[in-house]
């Protein structure tokens, strides 16, 4: 009798950690389970491809919203993780190898859906030498190739100690660089203990120093413990690295072993931490409890666009 191999575990480094009891959600976080036929549509098309989303993978809270509006954001570089951040739901362990072939059927995925925008991610790839930034670039040539139309949005790892990786990512010239700070700096070693807040930081002001059209953008989620002045910090820290975009969300526990949630914070303190970062520059602010980094992200880049243009305007008319 063939005994059936032990179930492989998605967090394998958070195994043997004390349970968070999953704490009730307010009413203002719950969504209603997806039924739409364009959601089915939109999951068939992603899962036809091969491909992987983190819509699917992270347990985005918004997947029914989105993949009605057939809005994805397409996870590439497989969908094992070499990090282990207490607060993500992506397994961890160690990446197969790159698929040569995955930068075509994101293009074609793209295409078939008719996407006006897209939002391309990852998991870390800290097992090669760049990173993972040619990959990046290959996927944003080829969704190039089959949707010129197409606006493209990176949502990229750190590449910590990769060099040349973010100037292959901008040489590329997707319309948004979006990398997420993800909480305050004193809360780093807990809930993202292999990254560093400035590595983070100093990435999205290459991007800048690289190529100023690009716009940046980047999030951080609250309720993990940090402070409002801590949060307010991190706004003038973003704006310092000439940050476009700022998205602000709840977090949400994914398991029992993941970090637990120290509070739920209310739509009207959302609304003033939107206030507080409008009023320090930030071209847009999207912060709700449901905001995550790719939500709305097409009409947001819309937006994102047209309040360029206005500051332009404003800055000519008033040095004339």
């Amino acid at each position: 009798m063939t005994t059936a191999p032990a179930p492989k575990h998605r967090h394998p480094e958070k195994r043997n950690r004390p349970d968070n009891p999953a704490t009730r959600k307010p009413d203002w976080i719950r969504v209603k389970a997806p039924t739409s036929k364009a959601y089915f549509e939109t999951r068939n098309t992603v899962r036809e491809s091969g491909l992987h989303t983190v819509c699917e993978e992270a347990g985005c809270p918004n997947i029914g919203e989105c993949w009605a509006k057939k809005h994805a954001t397409f996870m590439i570089m497989g969908d094992t993780c070499t990090r282990a951040c207490a607060f993500c739901n992506v397994a961890t362990g160690l990446p197969r190898a790159l698929d040569a072939n995955e930068p075509a059927r994101v293009g074609d995925a793209v295409a078939e859906l008719g996407l006006a925008h897209v939002v391309i991610t990852s998991v870390d790839r800290d097992d090669l030498p760049d990173g993972g930034g040619q990959h990046f670039a290959r996927v944003i040539a080829e969704i190039r190739k089959r949707s010129q139309g197409t606006t493209i949005e990176v949502l990229t790892p750190d590449f910590m100690q990769k060099d040349g990786a973010i100037e292959t990512v901008a040489a590329a010239k997707p319309d948004v660089f979006n990398h997420n700070i993800e909480t305050v700096p004193r809360l780093y070693p807990t809930i993202r203990p292999g990254s560093r807040y400035f590595t983070s930081l100093e990435l999205l002001h290459r991007v800048k120093q690289i190529d100023p059209t690009i716009f940046t953008k980047s999030g951080m989620m609250v309720g993990l413990g940090e402070s409002r002045d801590e949060v307010h910090q991190v706004m003038d820290d973003l704006r310092s690295a000439d940050v476009d975009f700022l998205t602000i969300g709840q977090y949400l526990q994914p398991t029992s072993k993941h970090a637990a949630i120290d509070r739920f914070v209310t739509p009207e303190e959302f609304e003033g931490m939107s206030k507080m970062a409008r009023g320090k520059g930030f071209l847009m602010v999207s912060a709700s409890p449901l905001t995550r980094s790719s939500y709305h992200a097409g009409d947001d880049f819309a937006r994102l666009r047209d309040a360029r243009n206005a500051k332009l305007s404003f800055d000519r008319s008033s040095s004339s």
